[in-house]
């Protein structure tokens, strides 16, 4: 154990914003986060500043220079290194008493029930294009009562889902059980954004290849996600302040100067959203077909 480190001074400048008890309360949580790429290592550093105790921690992947435009731990001295082991080790430099345990084959059927293991909170950072098991850990999140989170990076915003117990479901919310491919795409990506503020400044759209799994990014949108992912889990343990749920979102764009509270009652079966999805598919066929 590092001597220096003091937990309560290094996190005191959290109290006025939280009580006492409540820094302590939250250094007995544990929050699980399955991806660390653009927002999941900004989730886990901030959380870790908030002064959460303990996580466990998903990803398969390692550094590459692809991920240096957004992703917190991606540098040249990290390249080619597991993005559990260098995540894991920033934020024990943060607090080198932090619980943390690594899954370095991410979340599978068969580790699911360790991941989520005593975990408060789940947050979501997996890959945008990772439906199967974005799917399988929010159903096991909602048969379990555990509260889950999804921020997503979207242009230079971020927008904001909540999944509580006892509330409307990802897949509810969703519906991407038995979609195609190309209709999950266009599900998530509706279901997350309904307001699409990111769509207007967009300037050069030939860098969205959605079917081939490629978009631009920036690393503005990565940390306003952490910030919105973070304030979520501090509500929810906390138990202050309301807590948006299901089939109501956030989206906050920070280039277009605008924020939405989104609702989308009945989720992606809503008269609007078929209307959008509908109007999306019938373009990105069209220029599937030039």
């Amino acid at each position: 154990m590092n001597t220096l480190f003091e937990y309560q001074k290094a996190f005191s400048r959290n109290i006025g914003w939280v009580t006492a008890d409540e820094q302590n309360l939250l250094r007995s949580r544990k929050i699980a986060i399955a991806g660390l790429g653009g927002v999941g290592g900004s989730h886990l550093l901030t959380l870790t500043r908030l002064g959460i105790g303990a996580f466990h921690i998903a990803d398969f992947d390692k550094f590459e220079l692809a991920n240096f435009n957004r992703q917190a731990g991606a540098t040249v001295s990290h390249l080619d290194n597991e993005k559990t082991e260098v995540l894991a080790a920033m934020a024990k430099d943060i607090n080198p008493e932090l619980e943390i345990k690594k899954f370095s084959t991410g979340v599978t059927k068969q580790n699911l029930d360790d991941f989520f293991s005593e975990v408060d909170v789940y947050v979501d950072a997996l890959d945008f294009f990772a439906f199967d098991a974005r799917q399988m850990v929010f159903d096991y999140c909602a048969k379990n009562n555990i509260p889950a989170i999804t921020a997503a990076p979207l242009g230079m915003g971020a927008a904001l889902l909540n999944f509580l117990p006892g509330r409307m479901s990802f897949e509810d919310y969703f519906q991407l059980e038995g979609k195609s491919e190309m209709d999950k795409i266009l599900n998530f990506l509706l279901g997350l954004a309904p307001s699409m503020l990111q769509r207007g400044y967009l300037v050069y759209p030939g860098a969205v290849d959605l079917f081939n799994h490629k978009g631009p990014s920036t690393p503005m949108a990565c940390e306003l996600c952490a910030g919105l992912a973070t304030t979520q889990v501090l509500k929810i343990l906390l138990k202050r302040g309301k807590v948006l749920s299901a089939p109501w979102g956030l989206h906050f764009d920070a280039y277009s100067n605008k924020l939405v509270k989104t609702w989308r009652p009945g989720g992606n079966s809503n008269p609007l959203q078929r209307l959008a999805i509908n109007l999306a598919r019938r373009q990105f066929m069209s220029q599937q077909s030039k």
